[in-house]
Order: structure tokens, then C-alpha cells, then sequence
């Protein structure tokens, strides 16, 4: 999956030092939670069991977004399985020397593309904290419309819950 300026590709084993980085982002562990990733070990567990088992068990899962021009790593864009929802959900998080920029927005893009001409799937949704205005806005401009406030929740916490529609637009 490409666009002008980024393209996403399917995380590796190797890309360990990344992860550590982004998942120890303060936006990261604010709005997505800490998930312990402080060693390349670390980031090498959640890499096989989280992003690899995905892609062969669902043919889809979170991709790295990468710039074209460097191929540098700046974030993370895909679509997550959870058993606590009916469809599978947008998800996404930047370095932050990459945020507003419009990275994690094409990327999105990119993913709902291949969500809906690739995957053909009906419906793509989203979940958000409560105090993650900028993805809520972002999810805005992407079309989806919240479900329900407040009332799903993950480990505890309760989530604003968006839908997208991808069978008729």
C-alpha cells in the first residue's frame, strides 16, 4: 500500500528498536496504554504474537507506515481483530516528530482502501479514550461517525466507539 509520500509494509522481526520507541512515546502510553515494550525482547514477543499472528491468521493486522524517499520508520496504521468487537477496528499511532503532518491520515486512507477493495469489508470501526480529540478528529474527517459514548470498554477504561460504512460510498 502506497501513497505520494508513504507506503505500508508488514512489520518485521527486525524492526524491534522501532517499537520500543513508539510504544514508549508519551502519546502512546496516554491514549493507547503502556504495554510493558522496554527491551528489543520485549518488542520482538508483541511483534510474533500480536502483528505477525495477525496478518496469518487474518490476512490483515497493523502495518508500519514508512517515508518513500528514506524508508524511515515513522509509525504505525492497520486493522485490529478483537474479540470485543463485531468488526475489525482502524488503528494508529505516530512518532511525534512526525504528528500533523497528514502521515497517519493517508495512511488511514491507504488502510481503508485495502479494507474495503481488497479485504471487501462492510464495516471498518474505531475506538478512541475519551481524551484523544485529535484521533477523534481525525476519524471524523475520515468519515466515521460515533457509535456509542462510553459504553464499550477495554481493560476498565471506557472508549468512544466510531463506525465507517465502506459497502455504500
Amino acid at each position: 500500500m502506497k501513497s505520494n509520500r508513504i507506503y505500508l509494509r508488514e512489520a518485521l522481526e527486525t524492526d524491534t528498536t522501532f517499537f520500543v520507541e513508539l510504544m514508549n512515546t508519551q502519546g502512546w502510553i496516554e491514549h493507547i496504554g503502556d504495554r510493558n515494550i522496554k527491551t528489543d525482547a520485549d518488542a520482538l514477543g508483541y511483534i510474533q504474537k500480536s502483528l505477525i499472528h495477525s496478518y496469518t491468521t487474518n490476512g490483515f493486522g497493523l502495518y508500519i507506515i514508512c517515508l518513500n524517499e528514506t524508508d524511515k520508520l515513522i509509525g504505525m496504521c492497520g486493522l485490529v481483530k478483537r474479540d470485543t468487537l463485531d468488526s475489525p477496528d482502524l488503528g494508529f499511532a505516530i512518532l511525534p516528530d512526525y504528528e500533523g503532518l497528514g502521515y497517519v491520515f493517508e495512511a488511514s486512507q491507504l488502510t481503508l482502501d485495502f479494507a474495503k477493495e481488497t479485504l471487501q469489508l462492510p464495516e471498518i470501526l474505531a475506538i478512541t479514550s475519551p481524551t484523544n480529540i485529535r484521533s477523534q478528529n481525525l476519524l471524523e474527517r475520515l468519515g466515521f461517525s460515533v457509535v456509542s459514548n462510553n459504553d464499550y470498554e477495554s481493560e476498565g477504561e471506557p472508549l468512544k466507539k466510531y463506525s465507517l460504512n465502506l459497502s455504500n460510498d
